[in-house]
């Protein structure tokens, strides 16, 4: 009788924020470092989203997997400023893994659980318009040393979003699920980081919130305590003071440019918790670090 009264209260705390998010738009990203086993449980919370009125947008790292399959070809993976040189060879190994095996176990999880989904990555549809990233630029803004001459080869930014392709997905009753990868003008395919395609998208939809699905807690401070909430400015402060470091610093910048594009809010979540979706979106206390302007 305990775990129904529960039951009940979650599902009554849950109520006022189904109404709030019914027929908004909430990008997540599901990164490369969460397990397949967290796959369905992940799959459950967004067909769950789709049932209640809300359109999830799910983009998809796969760095892990991506030097994985390199590696079991024989081929060294360099990276310059924690970014992977991506020449030809190592780009057509990235666009396999994440369109053909990453999206394609997303979307067939999502079916298992009695969703709707479509994969595709920023080429389709002319959805993003890449440039070769600017390694000078990115370096000064992350606080990183780059050798001299450094060259990322086939590492890119987004330029520009169309988001046309994906409301047609969400408005015939789709979830769209995106590959980072972009193309330019010429025509030219590029790898970009999933944490900026996911942070351009929500902001070219207007979304209400984005998630960025990880293997941490969410942004720790010095005695490694959870900080539930964070301003932009509480959030600069702390990569001042090399309290956010290393790879959470892209995250953060990620959101940061993501809020000022539009969106309302970014969360910061572990995505190896059992419906850690679910808990951060409709729930008062979350479970992760919300991020706003």
């Amino acid at each position: 009788m305990k775990d129904l009264i529960q039951k009940a209260k979650t599902l009554t705390e849950a109520l006022p924020y189904i109404k709030e998010f019914h027929g908004e738009t909430i990008v997540i990203k599901y990164g490369g470092s969460i397990g397949d086993e967290d796959l369905k449980n992940f799959a459950r919370d967004i067909v769950l989203m789709k049932y209640v009125g809300i359109h999830p947008v799910v983009i998809h790292g796969g760095g892990p997997q991506i030097g994985n399959h390199l590696q079991r070809l024989g081929i060294t993976s360099e990276f310059i400023g924690g970014l992977r040189v991506t020449d030809e060879q190592t780009m057509e190994v990235a666009e396999m893994v994440l369109v053909g095996r990453i999206n394609q176990k997303i979307i067939e999880a999502i079916h298992s659980m009695g969703g709707k989904a479509v994969g595709t990555s920023g080429k389709e549809g002319k959805m993003i318009l890449a440039k070769k990233l600017d390694l000078r630029k990115y370096a000064k803004e992350h606080g990183l040393e780059i050798p001299k001459g450094a060259d990322l080869g086939l590492v890119g930014e987004v330029e520009s979003v169309n988001p046309q392709l994906i409301k047609v997905l969400e408005n015939s009753g789709f979830i769209p699920v995106i590959a980072p990868i972009g193309f330019d003008e010429e025509g030219g395919t590029f790898n970009i980081n999933a944490d900026h395609v996911a942070g351009k998208i929500a902001g070219a939809l207007d979304a209400v919130k984005l998630v960025l699905m990880t293997n941490v807690p969410g942004i720790m401070d010095k005695k490694k305590n959870l900080l539930s909430s964070l301003t932009e400015s509480d959030a600069k402060h702390l990569i001042k003071r090399e309290i956010i470091s290393s790879g959470m610093i892209p995250k953060v910048m990620c959101a940061i440019e993501a809020l000022h594009e539009g969106v309302r809010k970014v969360h910061i979540i572990d995505g190896t918790v059992d419906h850690a979706l679910i808990l951060e979106i409709f729930t008062d206390s979350g479970i992760g670090t919300e991020i706003l302007l």
